[in-house]
């Protein structure tokens, strides 16, 4: 653990974010990268011998550039947990949504966590005022007619101003512990559900997303009635897919479901073709057995055994002492991988989705 680190809740720590594959199923590869850099010069070479478009040279610059910069910015709190915010850069400060943004971000940062917005107005804007400065970090947008950092990121190292959306949203996906969605435009649509596709396909790591209202607001409750009818009711989703999600219209449930996501679960990995889950305490026999049956349709083969750290993991002594919960995932039952993350932290899911089709 970093000095940075030593004096926050354990809560706010995660893992080492030089260890973490990108994407998960990477192999684990004691390799100091130098063989990526010689097929990055050897891509490069091969772009002039293509006689590359300048126009497309310059967008493969640009994005080398800004994710270079983007991930220097962020490599001092790799390990300290960050909960990115998506949100309206419209909100006006006295709209109840504002005010949630506000409540969200002081109660994050209460606990240690970071905050990560856009670092514009609205939303974005809340939710810095609510973490404080330290405790805030931005990805700004260059837009023709917007936008400029607010004053609670404005100036501040810890403020990223990029070019390109996919470069923003690789960021904001890539250093997070935690999506909440708050109402917005299209752009917050596509944010959102972004980083649904991604949790369903495999492509990004398991974490919480959560879909934000104010109390009394249905913004994203009318999202999720769509969903039902639109999406699941045609057989276009699987019925567990609505676990990759929550909606509410509480702070208190929005931190809850932030935090206890991470109460027993740490942390996953594959190792092979085995599903690595990292966990801070082992689990009952009682509930691996339950386990073991209830979540037998995720398998490929064989069964789920609990162990110590595998060998190919001595990279992160950090997490020597956390047991593991390994095994053979079909990596299709991303919805029920979630509700195992829930039984493994003590709050399965209760109920199950039954739309009116």
């Amino acid at each position: 653990m970093t000095d940075e680190n030593e004096n926050l809740p354990a809560e706010a720590i995660g893992e080492d974010e030089l260890q973490r594959p990108q994407p998960i199923d990477d192999p684990i590869s004691d390799n100091q990268s130098q063989d990526l850099y010689q097929v990055m010069r050897h891509t490069i070479e091969r772009l002039e011998k293509d006689n590359t478009a300048r126009g497309d040279v310059k967008i493969l610059s640009r994005t080398i550039r800004e994710l270079r910069y983007a991930f220097k910015v962020f490599r001092p709190y790799r390990r300290r947990r960050k909960v990115t915010i998506f949100g309206s850069a419209r909100t006006a400060p006295d709209r109840p949504d504002y005010q949630s943004a506000v409540d969200l971000g002081r109660r994050m940062a209460a606990h240690g966590w970071m905050i990560i917005t856009g670092a514009g107005g609205g939303i974005m804007e809340a939710g810095h005022k609510g973490a404080g400065r330290d405790a805030s970090m931005g990805l700004n947008i260059m837009l023709p007619f917007e936008q400029g950092a607010n004053e609670y990121i404005e100036n501040d190292p810890k403020l990223v101003t990029l070019k390109y959306f996919f470069t923003r949203k690789l960021m904001f996906l890539k250093e997070c512990s935690g999506i909440v969605c708050l109402p917005g435009g299209f752009g917050t649509l596509d944010e959102g559900l972004e980083v649904l596709t991604l949790l369903q396909t495999g492509k990004q790591t398991m974490m919480p997303l959560i879909f934000l209202d104010h109390p009394g607001g249905s913004y994203w409750k009318d999202l999720g009635k769509f969903i039902d009818k639109q999406l699941m009711c045609n057989g276009m989703i699987s019925p567990e897919d609505v676990a990759l999600y929550k909606i509410t219209n509480s702070v208190d449930e929005a931190v809850e479901e932030l935090l206890t996501f991470y109460d027993v679960y740490h942390s996953q990995r594959y190792v092979g073709d085995q599903l690595v889950l990292r966990m801070k305490r082992a689990l009952s026999e009682e509930t691996l057995e339950l386990i073991r049956t209830e979540f037998a349709d995720i398998l490929k083969s064989g069964t789920f055994e609990q162990t110590g750290p595998l060998p190919v993991e001595s990279s992160e002594p950090e997490l020597a002492d956390f047991p593991r919960l390994i095994f053979h995932f079909n990596r299709r039952g991303l919805g029920r991988l979630r509700m195992l993350i829930n039984q493994i932290n003590g709050h399965p899911l209760t109920t199950t989705p039954d739309p009116e089709c």
